[in-house]
């Protein structure tokens, strides 16, 4: 499948998701109607239908994704097991929508804003005390997503039968995040507080995603150039998660690895460009956005480092050895300047400026240009039919399309999750939660395997404990992490 131009940059929408299994919040339900247009606040004044309806699923969209800007309750009693959530989730596959709705709801057995807890709502402090009937349309997005959702393999749960998948397997797809290379000190983008877009917005972008809209880098590529420094890879560095990867691609176990990174450590560590799909694009390229002349990216560091923005020399030597024609004054990426109103062609409004040179943009896919078409071609032509191990490390999965890979997958494929944080949106079959590279690292110890790194001390040993509240979920921390934190450093400095 070519790249879609539906698809633009970081955010781009669900192309590969299955097919919507219809509007379940608005969806009538026996005798208490699932009324979607109730979940608003009944008192609040009258706009148009349509936007208000609008307006309130995508709040609810929001709500799913636990969008940072929300504080959430943080009352605990009214919520499901573990044991009813499954229960509640599979019946729901089970019998469908209608049926589902008619034995919780309609029957009254359990209320609504409880029974959002066993798809992994977390209920926002506002919509506290509201009426029951209030969590409806929240609760059936829920529902809907859940049936879109692939659903768990029931007989993977523990770290073992990671650790015999990782043994067994030998199509290994691997999607990988910001959170794999953090302990180098390359910031990802969205984590409150210490991201990217975090230290943007403290600087007074309201909008942090401006630097990286490709219109707003035509129009002034000096805002990018000024604050791109902060996230220039390292050449020679990489981190124990990425050399785990290179093992699985020495055993030959790594069929592809999707990295949404931009930073293009995976190159420096060894992985094949056979082997790697930057989702995103990354630093290792530049391209002149006038004639579309392409460097390697670190032809344009110093320029960067230096907070210039850099022209491509093959367009400086062209206006060199060419005497000025009688051209429309363009900008310096070579798009033709807009004449105000009742302008003419005179020489007064700069029509007959000397050419500028275009600027060297990065190849990183910018808010308003397409995905690479390798990443659609490869997913749908060969891994999709190879693959039998999925494995997401250090990412959110909130990013589309990356975020569709799950469910794109075939659904008996077992999906391993390694990450600080969990995610509820996705069913892994199983999740290990704490550091990427304390968690391979221990991985590689159980199979056997020797991952060798810098920053991992001889003998490093994890502790493992399962996290009670969650579904097949392990906590996996290093036992002395002074070791672990001295060893980062003497890495960091060498």
């Amino acid at each position: 499948m070519a790249a879609s131009s539906n698809y633009s940059g970081p955010v781009m929408v669900q192309d590969m998701a299955p097919a919507p299994v219809g509007d379940l919040a608005a969806e009538p339900m026996g005798e208490s109607a699932y009324d979607a247009t109730k979940a608003n606040n009944a008192s609040a004044p009258r706009a148009d239908a349509d936007d208000e309806q609008w307006e309130s699923v995508s709040l609810y969209e929001e709500i799913l994704d636990e969008v940072e800007a929300f504080e959430y309750s943080t009352e605990g009693g009214d919520v499901c097991t573990l044991e009813e959530a499954r229960a509640y989730k599979n019946r729901l596959h089970e019998v469908g929508t209608s049926q589902f709705i008619l034995e919780t709801i309609t029957t009254g057995r359990i209320t609504a804003r409880k029974l959002c807890s066993a798809f992994g709502v977390r209920i926002p402090k506002f919509l506290d005390g509201l009426e029951d009937d209030s969590y409806y349309q929240l609760l059936g997005l829920a529902v809907n997503r859940e049936l879109n959702k692939r659903r768990k393999l029931e007989q993977y749960n523990t770290l073992d039968d990671a650790v015999r998948l990782l043994q067994e397997r030998k199509n290994i797809v691997v999607i990988t995040g910001a959170g794999i290379s953090t302990s180098l000190g390359i910031p990802d983008f969205r984590s409150k507080n210490t991201g990217f877009y975090s230290r943007l917005q403290e600087m007074g972008y309201s909008e942090p995603e401006q630097v990286f809209d490709i219109t707003n880098f035509d129009e002034d590529p000096k805002t990018f150039y000024t604050l791109a420094g902060d996230i220039l890879p390292d050449l020679k560095k990489w981190t124990p998660t990425h050399e785990f990867i290179r093992l699985l691609q020495d055993k030959d176990k790594l069929l592809t690895n999707y990295t949404q990174n931009i930073d293009n450590v995976e190159s420096h560590a060894g992985i094949r460009s056979e082997k790697l799909i930057q989702c995103h694009g990354s630093w290792a390229t530049a391209t002149c956005r006038k004639c579309k002349y392409r460097i390697p990216g670190e032809e344009i560091f110093e320029d960067i480092r230096a907070h210039k923005p850099a022209e491509c020399q093959r367009c400086v030597q062209e206006i060199a050895t060419h005497k000025p024609g009688m051209k429309r004054k363009r900008s310096s990426n070579g798009h033709k300047k807009r004449r105000a109103p009742g302008g003419d062609d005179s020489d007064s409004d700069g029509a007959y400026d000397i050419p500028q040179p275009g600027i060297m943009k990065p190849d990183i896919t910018f808010f308003g240009e397409a995905l690479p078409a390798d990443f659609f071609d490869r997913l749908k032509t060969q891994d999709k039919d190879k693959v039998d191990l999925v494995i997401v490390m250090g990412t959110s999965m909130k990013v589309a399309p990356v975020s569709e890979i799950p469910n794109f997958l075939p659904r008996d494929v077992p999906q391993i999750y390694i990450s600080r944080d969990p995610i509820h949106h996705i069913n892994f079959d199983i999740n290990l939660l704490g550091d990427c590279d304390a968690v391979v690292a221990e991985l590689a110890r159980r199979a056997g395997w020797d991952l060798t790194h810098k920053m991992l001390p001889a003998g490093q040993i994890a502790t493992v404990e399962k996290v009670e509240e969650l579904e097949a979920a392990y906590s996996v921390k290093v036992q002395n992490s002074e070791q672990k934190a001295e060893a980062t450093k003497e890495a960091s400095l060498s």
